[in-house]
């Protein structure tokens, strides 16, 4: 276990490479911040093609934890892990253990949860070889799937969008197009469907199409994303892997609001003056996507699903915030959205420099 220099250059507090070679695991956990408490982000387990994406990713993951972490009101900084391989074939209980004991050795600087590639179960053995662990099921005292409150903050998102853009927050009529329906996508059509919105969907995996036409006959099916990007939308959900709005998608992408679940869609420093510019509202995702992280950061106080639910209505009101801000300061959604991150980061984060004596 090595911290890198990484973590200097990028911001981050450290950076520690996990290896065990009897179990296969390689594994990167990264703590942006722990200004505001205990950094908390998933694990992520996927194939990565070399360490150096592996690098880049839990790089800019555990970064946007901690700015979802300090917009979600949360006193707890921004962490992330990621686990190189793929789950179907590599994971294993002795894998995931031994990524138990290098999560319990940083002492509860960074608390773990679920990702892509890692499920409730997951979580559960990971909690036998660390008390750092959130997501677990409920038979084990945990939050359960933290995909529910995951694609319910992203529903009370567009719903703010909505308003902002259309006056009203009812999708009712509004045509959505949904980009992966994996564990939150799925949810978030049903949120939609139920709203009485249209909805068009795709994904990579025909078994997730499927499962969800099954839900929600109604759907439409489009044959990729590029085809949905360029189909009229009133909304275009992200819901897969990062990098959804870059330079090739965003001059072609034909919907008047961007608000889902994935994580850093912005490729790269800048798309989000390409959306202003194009007239395209975008709900900054580390904004709307705070329920999960809201969910399973309820565990740490005995969990209440109602209490979690209704800390992730809250996304509504502070979508709002930053769209009013954004307009009364002539800047993009996702600058406003780190501004106001930074700022609590900033002035809650001081405090900690008091000396408390209990």
């Amino acid at each position: 276990m090595t911290d890198g220099v990484f973590g200097r250059e990028s911001g981050h507090e450290q950076v520690v490479f996990c290896q065990d070679q009897a179990t296969g695991l390689k594994a990167i956990i990264a703590v942006y911040s722990t200004a505001l408490g205990p950094a908390l982000g998933g694990t992520r387990f996927y194939p990565y093609r070399s360490e150096s994406d592996a690098l880049d990713d839990v790089l800019a993951l555990s970064k946007g934890m901690a700015y979802k972490n300090a917009l979600a009101g949360l006193d707890l900084g921004g962490g992330k892990a990621v686990i190189i391989g793929d789950p179907s074939t590599t994971k294993t209980e002795a894998l995931l253990r031994a990524y138990g004991r290098f999560v319990q050795s940083l002492g509860g600087r960074y608390y773990t949860a679920c990702d892509v590639g890692t499920y409730v179960p997951d979580m559960d053995v990971i909690a036998r070889e660390t008390r750092y662990v959130t997501g677990r099921s409920r038979d084990d005292g945990g939050a359960g799937d933290s995909s529910v409150l995951t694609a319910f903050g992203v529903f009370q998102g567009m719903r703010a969008a909505a308003e902002f853009r259309w006056g009203s927050p009812d999708l009712a009529g509004r045509h959505v197009g949904v980009s992966g329906v994996g564990k939150v996508g799925h949810i978030l059509v049903g949120h939609l469907v139920e709203a009485g919105a249209r909805v068009s969907i795709t994904d990579v995996s025909s078994a997730a199409i499927e499962r969800t036409r099954a839900a929600h006959p109604s759907v439409e099916v489009v044959a990729d994303n590029a085809t949905l990007v360029r189909t009229p939308l009133d909304v275009f959900a992200p819901c897969a892997l990062g990098g959804a709005l870059n330079d090739a998608t965003v001059p072609e992408l034909a919907a008047e609001i961007v608000c889902g679940a994935a994580n850093n869609q912005l490729a790269h420093p800048g798309i989000e003056k390409s959306l202003e510019d194009r007239g395209i509202l975008y709900a900054p995702d580390y904004l709307v996507n705070a329920g999960g992280v809201i969910q399973v950061s309820d565990e740490l106080h005995g969990f209440d699903f109602e209490r979690a639910r209704r800390k992730a209505a809250g996304i509504f009101a502070t979508t709002k915030a930053v769209f009013e801000l954004a307009r009364s300061e002539g800047v993009p959604p996702a600058t406003a959205a780190d501004r106001l991150a930074e700022r609590r980061m900033s002035e809650v984060g001081r405090l900690r420099s008091i000396l408390a004596v209990s």
